[in-house]
């Protein structure tokens, strides 16, 4: 067995790597072709997800095949080899079964424990048989895999480990609140309906929003996923399905928004968020903490006194958060040269209350400004300019109207729409944060253990077939032999009869068979050991078997297990 695997996950790399080097269908497709294509890989599965990429080859040599395999995945991400190769993880041989048995089980997602993963091997297994990139190893290792990931689940509670990426998701959009109560008669807009979508629109649907519309670039799959929502037993959401050109009008509408599609660029723009936040709720989507542009909590119009009520002030009083100088570096950003001049000369008109106010200023309306500013410092990170002294106060952000969770990889949101004003966006990034520190249950420890027998179990049936066909090779070569002999008998005693003919073969094969017992069943329990290799060699060798008889039935149980498993994984 030669099994190598070079891949990136969230583990190894960051999202944005991540993000650039995710794999469509068809560089999917085009990367497995070309591997087996290659000359140090006669096999390959690719297992892509929105947190993995992962290259499955069996290879004959280790450190040509991890060049090769490291290259096709950096020509096919359009990352380039040097960029990508320190995010590179290497696993080969009985570690690379470990690996993909843990990540069956769910102990290497993002959330551990979630399920979906068996749904992406399944699927991956399922393209390479349609390929016809999978051989005896890869489905034999992607079949005991999925076995695996099956037996951890319904033997242990990994469950409670974690839970769904989906439902981890939701968690974090309410802020750890129970996801039933949050959800309660809200409006879901499901963007995508592929099985995370599908999973995602299930969960609210279970979960209790009143609504979910479904869009999808193909409309019959939207109609499909909402009608398996309405037909839904223990629900009573209603579901509709609508093109992708309605998006903007349902995000007006909607509370909650996930989206995960196989889009390469955004399906959502911050623009896009903006406008469908200013469409429902009439308020101001400005960056909190930047300058505002409507009326934001804390902002107030400047005191009668104030230099920003003289006439010609340029700007808009209003609009000035609490505190802060309409003189200053912020009130000014943006504007052009004949704005500019005309704020320039309104600050010389304000310089003479600015005087007044000035030597008015006692020793201890100093120390409150220097404690104000402090404070100040303390909450933006930058000292601004101001009118006088004030108390530093932050300005509250207001509660979101809108929720978006982002579930996809490349990003299908835009990630400044976090910044905007009545909007709580969760995105693959954000999850992979909140779940660095998740604490382990201690189930997983029972799952690990059940990974480790299945490994070694997985190795030693391996290295078991491995000698099989010199064992059937072995048995041919006896059966000729006695064929032989009982040939040379009957042309030696031509009157033998029918009766006593038969008597004599059924012996002679007994006898061939009592000798060759011992030895071949032996031998197979020797060579699933580890360093049992070497014994198909030492049989090859003591029988004098021909080697291209060995290969011829490898090559037949090859051609027979791959037509046995072109069915469904």
């Amino acid at each position: 067995m030669s099994l190598l695997v070079v891949g990136l996950s969230h583990r190894s790399a960051p999202v944005s790597v991540l993000e650039r080097a995710s794999l469509g269908a068809d560089a999917q497709t085009k990367l497995l072709q070309d591997t087996v294509a290659a000359e140090p890989a006669a096999e390959a599965a690719v297992l892509a997800t929105c947190n993995r990429i992962e290259l499955y080859a069996d290879v004959d040599k280790f450190h040509a095949g991890v060049a090769e395999l490291s290259t096709l995945l950096a020509q096919h991400s359009g990352v380039g080899l040097e960029e990508l190769t320190p995010y590179l993880y290497v696993h080969y041989e009985d570690r690379a079964v470990h690996h993909l048995f843990s990540v069956a089980c769910g102990l290497d997602s993002m959330v551990v424990g979630e399920g979906q993963i068996l749904g992406q091997i399944k699927d991956s297994l399922a393209r390479a048989q349609e390929l016809h990139t999978a051989g005896r190893l890869t489905n034999d290792l992607f079949q005991q895999a999925l076995r695996v990931g099956k037996r951890a689940h319904s033997e242990t509670g990994i469950d409670r480990a974690g839970q769904s990426l989906v439902t981890f998701g939701l968690e974090q959009l309410s802020r750890g609140a129970d996801v039933g109560a949050w959800t309660a008669g809200k409006r879901a807009l499901i963007i995508g309906a592929g099985s995370m979508s599908s999973l995602a629109a299930a969960t609210l649907a279970r979960a209790g929003v009143a609504e979910v519309v479904v869009a999808n670039r193909t409309f019959e799959r939207a109609e499909r996923l909402a009608r398996i929502l309405t037909d839904a037993h223990g629900t009573d959401v209603v579901a509709r399905a609508v093109p992708m050109e309605s998006v903007p009008a349902e995000l007006t509408r909607a509370d909650v928004a996930v989206s995960c599609t196989g889009a390469t660029g955004l399906v959502l723009t911050a623009e896009a968020v903006a406008t469908a936040v200013e469409g429902r709720a009439g308020t101001s989507t400005a960056p909190a903490g930047g300058p505002a542009t409507g009326e934001q909590p804390g902002a107030r119009a400047l005191p009668p006194t104030s230099v920003g009520t003289e006439e010609g002030c340029p700007l808009d009083p209003a609009a000035v958060q609490a505190g802060f100088s309409v003189f200053g570096e912020a009130a000014v950003a943006g504007m052009d040269a004949a704005t500019l001049e005309q704020h320039a000369a309104w600050v010389d008109r304000g310089t003479v209350v600015q005087r007044r106010e000035d030597a008015r200023r006692s020793a201890e309306a100093d120390a409150e400004l220097i404690g104000a500013l402090a404070a100040t410092v303390a909450t933006v990170g930058r000292i601004p300019e101001r009118r006088r002294p004030e108390p530093a106060v932050d300005a509250a952000r207001p509660e979101p109207v809108l929720f978006l969770l982002d579930l996809a990889m490349p990003r299908d949101i835009d990630a400044a729409a976090h910044r905007l004003s009545g909007v709580r966006l969760v995105d693959i990034e954000s999850l992979a944060d909140a779940s660095a520190d998740a604490p382990m249950a201690a189930d997983v420890d029972q799952v690990r253990r059940i990974v480790s027998d299945e490994v070694a179990a997985f190795g030693a049936a391996q290295r078991a077939a491995h000698i099989t066909p010199t064992v059937v090779a072995l048995r041919t070569m006896a059966a000729d032999v006695v064929a032989g002999e009982i040939a040379r008998l009957e042309g030696r005693l031509p009157g033998l009869d029918d009766k006593h003919r038969s008597e004599i073969v059924q012996t002679v094969r007994r006898v061939v068979d009592k000798l060759l017992h011992a030895p071949t069943v032996r031998v197979k329990q020797l060579a699933s050991e580890p360093g049992g290799a070497g014994y198909a060699d030492a049989l090859r060798t003591l029988f004098d078997l021909d080697p291209e008889t060995v290969a011829a039935v490898s090559r037949a149980e090859d051609s027979t297990d791959e037509k046995q498993n072109r069915g469904p994984a």
